[in-house]
C-alpha cells in the first residue's frame, strides 16, 4: 500500500489468501494510483492466462500506465491427475502447463508502466487447503511480490475493530465490541461494514451489546456471551432471562454450556495463579499463549472476584453434571440448563 501511494509498484503481485478486508485496502490504494480508463479486469476461469501476457505486452495508445487486475488465478493452474480431482471439487482449475513459463518469460522483460495484480482467494493457508494453496504459490513462483492475506485472529480483530470504531467516531462498549467479533467470527471485513452501519445508527449514543444482538445479522448467537457475563456476576434474574431467549431464538445449548466451561476454567487457572487484577490477568494467559484482551480479561477477574475457590470447583461440577444431563437419551436441554443456573447463582 506505501508502495502504491508513492508510484513504486512492481511489474506484478500476488494477493495470496481468503482475507478480504486487507485486499480491500490494497485493492483500493492500488487503483487510486492508475487513471480511471487505464485499469482491466479479467477472469483466468474465462481467460487464459497467455491471453492475459498478451494484453499486457501490447502497448496501450489511450495509457501509458495501466494496471491489469486478474481474478481466480488459480484457475490457471494445470490440471495433474488426483490433485487436481480434488482441487476440481472447489471450482474448475484447467490451465496450461506451459502458462507458467509464459508468466516467467514476461516478466524476465515486463512492459514498462504495466502492473499485473493477480487474486488467490480459494485456498486458506492451513488444513486440507495448505496443499492447494502450495500449488497456487510454486505456479506463481516467478512473482517476487506476493502478499500472503491471512485471516486475522481473534484478539487482531479486536484491536483493528477499536480502531475502526474511532474512526467513524463510533463509541461503542468493550463488551459490545466483544460480541461483535465473536458474532461475525473474528472476519474483519464483515466487522467493517457493520461498524460503518452501527455509526450511521448510533449518532451520539454508545452502542450496547444489546444493540449489537438487535442490529447485527448471525448476532443473536452471542447472547451467549451476555449468559457468561450475567452468570459471572451472578445475576439469577438476567442469567434465566438470557436462556429464555436462547431457547426462544433456538440456540443449540450445549454451545452455551462451552462458553460457560472456558469462562470458570479461565477463572479457576488466574485464582490458583494468585492474580489481583484483570491486567494480570491479561498479562498471565497472553505468557501462556492464550489470546487475552482488555475486556475479556475483565470478564475473567470478574468471575474470580464473585466465585470464591470451593464455588468455582463446585461451578465446575455443575457445569459437567449439565454436560451430563444435555447427553441423556432424551434431555429437556431447558430444564436441564435452568437447574444448572439456578443452582450456580444460588
Amino acid at each position: 500500500m506505501a508502495r502504491a501511494k508513492k508510484r513504486e509498484l512492481p511489474p506484478a503481485v500476488l494477493l495470496l489468501g481468503p482475507e478480504a478486508y486487507e485486499r480491500r485496502r490494497i485493492k483500493e490504494a492500488m487503483l487510486a494510483a492508475f487513471a480511471g480508463g487505464a485499469v482491466t479486469q479479467f477472469d483466468l476461469a474465462e481467460t487464459p492466462l497467455a491471453a492475459v501476457i498478451d494484453d499486457a505486452r501490447a502497448l496501450s495508445l489511450f495509457a501509458s500506465e495501466r494496471l491489469i487486475w486478474v481474478v481466480n488465478a488459480e484457475a490457471a493452474l494445470p490440471k495433474t491427475g488426483k490433485a487436481s480431482e480434488d482441487d476440481d471439487a472447489d471450482g474448475e482449475l484447467g490451465g496450461s502447463s506451459g502458462d507458467a513459463a509464459v508468466l516467467a518469460g514476461y516478466l524476465k522483460d515486463p512492459t514498462p508502466g504495466v502492473v499485473l495484480a493477480f487474486e488467490a482467494i480459494r485456498f486458506d493457508f492451513e488444513g486440507e487447503d495448505k496443499r492447494k494453496q502450495d500449488r497456487v504459490r510454486k505456479f506463481y513462483s516467478a512473482l517476487r511480490d506476493v502478499v500472503e492475506l491471512r485471516c486475522f485472529a481473534v484478539h487482531e480483530a479486536r484491536a483493528e475493530g477499536e480502531s475502526l470504531a474511532r474512526r467513524a467516531g463510533l463509541a461503542i462498549q468493550p463488551e459490545a465490541l466483544d460480541v461483535l467479533v465473536e458474532a461475525l467470527g473474528a472476519d474483519i471485513a464483515r466487522i467493517a461494514v457493520e461498524i460503518e452501519k452501527l455509526a450511521l445508527y448510533a449518532g451520539n449514543r454508545t452502542i450496547s451489546a444489546d444493540d449489537i444482538a438487535e442490529l447485527v445479522p448471525d448476532a443473536r448467537a452471542t447472547t451467549i456471551f451476555a449468559l457468561v457475563n450475567a452468570i459471572g456476576r451472578r445475576d439469577r434474574m438476567r442469567a434465566l432471562e438470557l436462556l429464555d431467549t436462547l431457547t426462544s431464538e433456538g440456540i443449540y445449548l450445549p454451545l452455551a454450556l462451552t462458553f460457560l466451561s472456558t469462562q470458570f476454567r479461565m477463572a479457576m487457572a488466574a485464582r490458583e495463579a494468585g492474580l489481583k487484577s484483570s491486567q494480570q490477568v491479561q498479562a498471565h494467559f497472553t505468557r501462556m499463549g492464550v489470546p487475552m484482551w482488555g475486556s475479556r480479561s475483565d470478564q475473567v477477574w470478574q468471575t474470580v472476584a464473585k466465585f470464591s475457590k470451593p464455588q468455582l470447583e463446585r461451578a465446575m461440577k455443575l457445569i459437567s453434571e449439565a454436560d451430563r444431563g444435555l447427553r441423556d437419551a432424551r434431555p429437556d436441554d431447558r430444564v436441564v440448563m435452568e437447574q444448572f443456573l439456578l443452582k450456580l447463582t444460588a
